[in-house]
């Protein structure tokens, strides 16, 4: 029996205290790197039909992990032009080359990934060989798995790679599997799957696929049938998220340190305590008020916090409108869409003053939660405007803000998918001095606006009493 061959390479992983972006240095703010930074990339070549996307299957299943995602090369094949499409209908266009895979955008969407960025994947049908007018969303993976013939083919591919991996398979299993595949799958016939095999598949196997068996860190014979090796890499890369998660926690604690010796930014603004204001704050503070009370004043306050929102975060430009007088009137409209992001559970809180206050808001989601193990925060879901990086401003809506952990991440998801800095404009009820300080600390340009300033480490309290469990 073969057993599978091990050299994987020390982590890749920076020094998150010493090393610091030189962006973060000319802005003069401190620097934050999210958990899904520094992506963990499995590469996984092999034939066709050797068992490459049933082995990432099995290492998916070995992590037993939320944010894994499989990259199929196959979606970066390049388009083709009339003549090279009448080919490949007549089964006559190589796919099995190198020159028929776009690396060039597979390695710019593997680039924004590693840094944490939203990634947009073409979609390749293989019915139609051509790519479809739409793409798929990578975004916060913590690990990807490349699969594909040449997934250790391109030198710019292997420096981003963590682990590296080649599948072994009998040729004549390899042949039966991909002619069970692309039969019932994309729709060929066996005359033209035999036809392709003969012509392309073998022959480029030895002279392009074979080879980067000798870049490999781990050789798989026997595909899902081979534990060792599925739990070798299983190993390596929790050993490397468990790294990332010190890392991740030592940057918030040293943030925290930065924030007890700051002074609040001028970009912090709270609600001023009228008679109103602080005769609201003592009713849903105190704790005999009913929770249908709590409702109706909370939402009220809500209503003042949105419109202080938009006074100090909307810009405006000049429009003269018709009366029903028929006069003139010189007055002013928004400039720009403007859209809010509901930090869920809390900032469904705010949702009902937000609506009061501009019915016709478009609204996205994060779900954001704190693992209890390590008191990191995860980020869990995202649903966002595919054009919110246009939009003028947009609220970040949560009710409360302690620790700063969850806001220093739901502002970073809005900046990884393209949304300037100074279009932010959190909006909370309540917020630490030491949350505030370690938000504004990394992200200087976003403006804060809440209702009062809270004890640090406060326990969140205003969701359970407004939604009732």
């Amino acid at each position: 029996m073969t057993l599978p061959t091990l050299e994987l390479p020390p982590s890749s992983l920076a020094d998150i205290e010493i090393a610091s972006p030189e962006s973060a240095i000319d802005s003069g703010s401190a620097y934050y790197s999210p958990p899904w930074a520094n992506t963990s990339i499995i590469g996984i070549a092999g034939s066709s039909g050797s068992g490459k996307t049933s082995l990432s299957v099995a290492i998916i299943r070995e992590l037993s992990l939320p944010w894994v995602v499989i990259l199929s090369m196959d979606s970066f094949y390049k388009p083709l032009t009339a003549e090279q499409s009448a080919a490949a209908f007549r089964n006559e266009y190589d796919f099995d080359s190198p020159e028929a895979i776009d690396f060039d955008v597979l390695v710019e969407k593997l680039r924004d990934i590693k840094s944490g960025k939203k990634a947009d994947i073409p979609v390749y049908s293989f019915e139609k060989h051509s790519r479809l007018d739409k793409s798929t969303t990578i975004y916060s993976p913590h690990v990807l798995v490349l699969e594909g013939i040449f997934a250790l083919h391109d030198q710019r591919v292997l420096d981003m790679l963590d682990v590296k991996i080649f599948t072994e398979a009998d040729s004549d299993l390899c042949l039966a599997r991909r002619l069970v595949r692309d039969i019932k799958e994309r729709g060929r016939d066996l005359e033209g799957c035999v036809k392709q095999w003969m012509s392309f598949v073998k022959p480029n196997f030895t002279k392009y696929v074979e080879p980067q068996r000798n870049v490999a860190d781990i050789i798989v014979p026997r595909g899902i049938e081979n534990k060792v090796a599925i739990g070798m890499v299983s190993d390596r890369i929790h050993k490397t998220l468990r790294e990332k998660s010190i890392q991740h926690q030592s940057e918030l604690r040293r943030l925290g340190r930065v924030a007890e010796v700051t002074p609040l930014s001028p970009n912090v603004i709270e609600l001023p305590q009228t008679n109103q204001v602080m005769g609201i704050t003592t009713l849903l503070l105190s704790p005999l008020i009913s929770r249908e009370e709590f409702i109706f004043y909370f939402d009220r306050l809500t209503v003042m916090l949105i419109e202080k929102a938009f006074e100090e975060g909307l810009c405006f430009s000049p429009h003269i409108v018709s009366t029903p007088a028929d006069n003139a009137y010189s007055g002013l409209q928004h400039s720009g869409e403007i859209s809010a992001v509901v930090v869920l559970r809390g900032g469904s809180t705010l949702e009902t003053g937000l609506k009061r206050v501009v019915p016709d808001c478009r609204t996205g989601r994060l779900l954001i939660q704190t693992n209890f193990r390590t008191g990191e925060p995860e980020l869990h879901y995202t649903k966002l405007a595919s054009d919110i990086a246009e939009h003028r401003r947009v609220f970040l809506l949560d009710s409360e803000m302690s620790s700063g952990g969850s806001a220093l991440m739901a502002v970073r998801v809005l900046l990884d998918h393209g949304v300037a800095q100074e279009r932010v404009v959190f909006v909370t009820y309540s917020a630490g001095k030491m949350g505030l300080n370690r938000l504004m600390a990394v992200y200087p340009n976003i403006k804060v606006v809440l209702c009062n300033i809270s004890t640090d480490m406060e326990p969140r309290w205003i969701e359970e009493r407004y939604l009732g469990c």
